[in-house]
């Protein structure tokens, strides 16, 4: 099974090909993404690559972490994952309503 891999101190203007074509000199890339800004369409400086199995992440955190790209020093570690939201959704968390008392 693959290993996720988190990938910092991306620039803006990094695509998904670049991170595909950096890593693959590792091994199998199964997917890689650059986290984009919703409104702007602009990477947010950060992304995720998937690796065909740990030996191939493990070579490419040893080979990547630390490595000049772009003229950005790049941050390379296995990804953790996302902790699990609190609360019941519907919002802002108050039960009376949500508004000003009015007496």
């Amino acid at each position: 099974m693959g290993k996720k891999l988190y990938v910092g101190n991306l620039k803006p203007d990094v695509e998904d090909a670049s991170l595909q074509e950096w890593f693959s000199a590792f091994g199998t890339v199964v997917s890689a993404n650059v986290v984009k800004d919703r409104m702007t369409g602009q990477g947010r400086g950060f992304g995720f690559v998937e690796m065909g199995s740990s030996e191939e992440a493990e070579a490419a955190m040893t080979g990547l972490d630390g490595q000049e790209r772009d003229g950005q020093t790049l941050k390379v570690n296995e990804a953790r994952s996302k902790p699990p939201r609190r609360g019941g959704g519907y919002g802002g968390g108050r039960r009376d309503g949500g508004g000003p008392r009015r007496y």
